[in-house]
């Protein structure tokens, strides 16, 4: 489908991101690299 081998994606923990995680591995056969960040927000 691509020669898409590699994908960085900031990863925030989500239904949407876990999914979208599977979802490229399945559609572009690629390494998915998630990122995730504490930028400090309290809660």
């Amino acid at each position: 489908m691509s020669d898409i081998k590699k994908v960085v994606l900031a990863y925030s923990g989500g239904l949407d991101t876990s999914v979208i995680v599977r979802w490229l591995q399945d559609n572009y056969q690629c390494e998915v690299v998630t990122f995730t960040a504490d930028i400090g927000q309290g809660e």
